[in-house]
Order: C-alpha cells, then structure tokens, then sequence
C-alpha cells in the first residue's frame, strides 16, 4: 500500500478516535508537501473543522500527535495554518529504496490472460508520398502511447491503416505514367516512397497550370469579371476582405461568386484531374492495367516506409489497407440503406443525416459509387473488431479530423457496434518548422529520412566539438551519434503536450543542458560512469542500502522523485500523454544531477553513506531508462 493511502487511514482512524465520528475517505486529503516547506506528505485539515469544532492548528497538532503516536514511519509532523505537514524517517525512505531495487521494470504493471486489450491505431500514411515530419508526431505519439499502455496492465495491439487507394493515389499514378518514361528506384537510385511523391507533385504542378489555363479560357462568360486582368489577384484579394468586418458590398459579392464559380468549374474540369477519377473507377472496376501499376507503385511505397519505420524505431503488430477495408465499408452502409439509418439523393449518393445529433449531413457514398474516407474507417473498424476482441480503441490522428472521428463514433454506434461510442480519438496538434506550415502537393514538406539523417549530422557534430565520445571507436561511436539524434528528435517532439500546436527547431533539441533528451541521456550515461569507476576502485554496489543512515534534502527529494513514478505511469495512461513522461524524465534527471554535485559519492568517507549513495544513483538510472524507454528512446552506458 503506497504511503499516500496508508496517512489517509490514520486520518480516518484519527477523526474516529479523537473526534467520535467517521468519515469519507474523499474528507482525507493527502498530497505531497511543496517544496519550500519541511515535510514529505501533507494533511489538508481544513475539510474536518466541522467535526473538530476546533481552529485548523488545533486540529492539525490532534492528528499529527495520532498519526506519530501510531505509525513508527513518521518521525515528526508541523503544521502551518490549515495544513499538517508528515515528515516520515529516513528508514522508510531507505526501505522504499530497496523495494524499488527488486524491480527491474520498476514503475510498469505487467499484463496477464485477463487484462484488457487496447488497440492504439497510429500513421496512418498515404501511398501518394513519403512520410515527413508531421508523420514522425503521429508515429512518435502512437508507440509512446502504446508502451505506456503496456506499462499501465493493457494487453496491447500496434496497428497502422494504409490508404492505399482513391483519388490522390491515382494522381501519382497518372503523373507516372504520362510523364515517368518508365522510371523504377532502381532506375533513378531514389527511394520508392520518394519517386512515388515526385510525381505526385508533378500532378499538382500540371493541374495548376489546366485550371489556369481554363479560367483564362472562360473569363468571357462571365461578365462580372470582365474588368480584371489577374484572376488570381482578384480572387485572393475578394477572399482576404470577404473574412474583414467590412466584408464584401454588393458588387464585390457578385465578383467573389463570379470566381468562385470559375474557380470550381476549372478544378472539377481539368483533363487531368477527369483522368484521375475515371483512372480510380477503373481500378475499382479491377481494370488489370491500372490494377498492375496500382500494385508495382505501393511495392515501392511500401518498401521506402520500411526503411524510415525502421530509422524511427517503431513498429506495427498488425496493418490494415484501405484498399481491403472500403468494400466492407461500403456493404455495410449499404446494409445501412435498407435499414434507413441512411438515405439516397437524388444525384445517387448516399448520405447520413445527424442534425439530431447537433451535427450536420454527411456523405458516405458518392454519387458514382465510389468510397470516400468514412466508408473506409467503418469498414476498418468492422474488421478489427472480427480480429480482435478489442476493449478500447485508440485512433491517432491530428486535431483536423475531430469532427471526422465525433461522426464516426455515432455511425458505428447507429450500425449496431456497442464499441461506437467508446472510440478514443488521440486529437493531437500540428507541428511545423520555424519558417512555417508544410504543404506536401506542394513538396514543402520535411522529408522524414532526411531529418533523421540531419539530426544524426547535427549529433555527429556538436558530439565531436564538445568531446562527448572522445575515445570511442568509430562503430561506437556512430551507434551513440544515432542514440542521441533519435533521442533528441522524439523527446523534443514527446515533451509538449500532445494537444498543441508546436514548432520543432532541431538545432534546439540536441542541446546536453535543459530539456532536451540528450541532457537526460547525458545524466544516465554519467550514472553508468559512476558504477564503472566503483569497479576500478575495488567496490561492489550492495543489493540493498543501508538503512541506518541518515538521508539529506537532495537524497529525500530523489527518493521521493522515484517513489512517485507509479503514479507518473499511471497518470500518463489516464490523460494519454507522454508528455506527462518526458517532463517527470527531465525534473528527475536535474535532481539527480544537483545532488551528484553536492553530495560526494565515491569519495563519501562513510562506508555506510557511500553504499547508500550507489543504491540511490543505481535506481535513479534505472527510473530514467524506463521512463525514457516509454518515449521509445534509448539511454546509453557511455556518452
């Protein structure tokens, strides 16, 4: 029983005692005491006065004689206004050390036959172009979360949905085989995701220039825009000024629906992108030539994300591809149509009305059969749960789609799944650089590969100028370089709250002092030295520590620090937030690191105090690797 719950019933069996009453467990409050005052744990009285009939000081000094009197663990107490202040003796703290030494997995609760199961669904990617930098928060946030679901009991499923199909794939498509000559990776020597997506902009590319080309071709029908010269000036100029509190007067609303309608008509009319949907009907229709290029392009595809999976570190236990799951989709909003939980329009596209549920309508057919995003996330849903026998179900994916996953939870629970409602989106924020958002039609965006190669340059670097891994062979060295980059870029991104937004500055995030993962992984090295130079010296680190000593502020702190990581665990699980992981790594590893200045360890004369020391400093290591390996980053011996 933690200590928190133990102070809660001596203040149950104290009130009982003292005051001839009992109480709610909620009436016992027990916290850790702040820092700038003398205790360990803290007693709020100021529920109890009812029944104390007596000041919050009087109170206080009644259960705090109680608890010291009937505890041999507290060895004093003080109380300041309305909060009794327990300061437990050093012995307990020591004990409490040496528990935590029996456990290697320190922190974690193991699964068992009878622990329920968590799918945590994470990536997610498209088969049109490589994964980036926005990819890397995703994947970064489903394994963290996955690890730590681990860690709280759950039997745990790793799985990935691959939109493998519709019409941004087929854009790629088309571009390659208008204008790719034949080109393989082979070929070009570029990675297979990599080509796939340059021609994926190359589409975007040619289309912007046939709408250009349309809207010039058909200004003349419309004679509100017969006074411009720049289209697209006007258009961008109506819309900046339609979203001011002036807004747009009567002439310039005329113009403004005037360019709308152009603008539509070119994008829906562009012989490219007529090509595109009649290409996707026809490998909806198994057309065995597109079919052929569909399956020779995703092999490329597949074979570059494997490559960049395996740089990050993650992993998947079991994938699924869109191009399986729409057709259960479809069958099963079909099946929905007969039961008329949806209805049919008039343009034969089938829609779902939800203006009873707050929202809106919402397509999931359309008109020429095809699927769109919803249908596949049904059909998906349907699958797994036939797979697995899935408790909770955890979906990945950006703050963008919170209305998409808000409509797919009521669709599941109207198509008769009882798990509809309780679906889990992990809404998370978007993460751009310094210089802005990232566009991948555009290819603006941060090649994954390249960052992580980028970051391992960055480490490579700043490791040599500072002498970090002087004395290393090359082999070692490149395996820490490696270390330190990934460890940098995944606690970078992992530490902030995963609802926001964030910026990511790599030059920032491998720095070895503040909060950044190679300063954590720094203190974990420094640790392991500890150790290596005990053994030079002749010393051996006992199985257990001396519990006869007396314990300092820095030693009590750390004790403390490491005692709480359960509950840090637990925590994380409940809000799904490796942030909350990542910022109790970093306030552990400054502790530690002021009272590796402080307090002299190999070099403590006091045999009984030094062995002490190195329990303390062996289980601080150990709470750091695996906190850190939560956040799937790894924590080396020597650095």
């Amino acid at each position: 029983m933690s200590m928190e719950l133990q102070l809660k019933g001596k203040v149950i069996a104290a009130v009982k005692e003292l005051y001839g009453q009992e109480i709610n467990e909620n009436l016992a409050q027990v916290q850790i005491t702040r820092k700038d005052l003398t205790g360990d744990f803290t007693i709020v009285v100021f529920p109890l006065l009812k029944i104390s009939k007596k000041s919050p000081e009087e109170t206080g000094k009644d259960i705090g004689e109680y608890i010291k009197a009937s505890d041999e663990n507290v060895a004093n107490y003080n109380v300041v206004k309305g909060f009794l202040n327990i300061e437990l003796a050093s012995d307990y703290w020591l004990k409490l050390v040496n528990n935590i030494t029996k456990e290697e997995k320190y922190g974690y609760q193991a699964a068992n036959d009878d622990s329920p199961l968590m799918m945590i669904e994470y990536s997610s990617p498209n088969t049109n172009k490589p994964l980036h930098l926005g990819h890397i928060r995703n994947n970064l946030l489903g394994y963290s979360l996955s690890r730590i679901a681990a860690a709280n009991g759950y039997k745990v499923v790793k799985t990935n949905i691959v939109n493998d199909r519709g019409i941004h794939i087929c854009k790629s498509m088309l571009a390659w085989k208008k204008w790719g000559n034949g080109a393989t990776p082979e070929s070009t020597g570029i990675k297979g995701d990599k080509l796939v997506g340059d021609y994926y902009v190359k589409f975007d590319q040619e289309y912007k220039a046939e709408i250009k080309t349309l809207i010039a071709n058909h200004l003349k029908n419309y004679s509100e825009l017969d006074e411009i010269k720049d289209f697209s000036e006007t258009y961008s100029a109506l819309k900046a000024q339609k979203k001011t509190k002036e807004g747009l007067d009567d002439e310039q609303n005329k113009q403004f629906k005037a360019c709308e309608d152009l603008s539509k008509y070119a994008e829906n009319n562009a012989p490219l992108i007529l090509e595109a949907r009649e290409m996707l009907r026809k490998w909806e229709a198994k057309d065995p030539e597109v079919y052929k290029d569909w399956e020779t392009m995703n092999g490329w595809v597949y074979k570059g994300f494997d490559v960049t999976y395996k740089k990050l570190g993650v992993d998947f236990d079991k994938i699924y591809y869109e191009s399986d799951t729409y057709t259960v989709g479809r069958d099963m909003v079909l099946s929905g149509l007969e039961k008329d939980l949806f209805y049919r329009r008039d343009d034969n596209s089938v829609w779902c009305n939800m203006t009873s549920e707050g929202l809106d309508e919402k397509l999931l057919l359309r008109k020429d059969g095809t699927s769109v995003y919803m249908t596949q996330d049904i059909g998906t849903a349907k699958l797994r749960f036939d797979d697995f026998d899935i408790d909770k179900m955890v979906y990945v994916v950006g703050n963008e789609q919170d209305y998409h996953f808000q409509v797919l939870s009521i669709l599941l629970d109207k198509l008769g799944f009882n798990w509809g409602k309780d679906l889990v989106h992990f809404s998370y924020g978007m993460v751009e650089l310094p210089e802005g958002k990232m566009k991948s039609r555009e290819g603006t965006v941060v090649d994954a590969d390249d960052l992580v190669d980028e970051m391992v340059n960055t480490a490579r670097e700043m490791s040599k100028e500072l002498g970090k891994l002087d004395g290393y062979s090359e082999e070692d060295a490149e395996t820490v370089y490696k270390m330190i980059a990934l460890g940098a870029l995944k606690y970078f991104i992992l530490k902030v709250d995963p609802k926001k937004n964030m910026t990511f500055n790599p030059a920032e995030s491998i720095d070895f002092n503040g909060n950044t993962g190679p300063f954590i992984q720094y203190t974990h090295a420094r640790i392991q030295s500890i150790f290596r130079k005990a053994a030079e010296k002749g010393i051996s680190v006992a199985a257990e520590a001396p519990t006869n000593v007396e314990i300092g502020e820095k030693e009590n702190n750390l004790i403390r620090m490491i005692s709480n990581f359960p509950n840090i665990v637990a925590e994380a699980g409940r809000v799904f937030s490796p942030a909350v992981i990542a910022n109790f790594a970093y306030d552990l590893a400054k502790e530690y690191n002021q009272f590796y200045h402080d307090y002299p360890i190999l070099f403590e004369e006091d045999e009984d105090k030094r062995m002490m020391r190195l329990v303390l400093c062996k289980n601080v290591g150990k709470t750091i690797k695996n906190a850190m390996w939560l956040l799937g980053i790894d924590v080396p011996e020597k650095m």
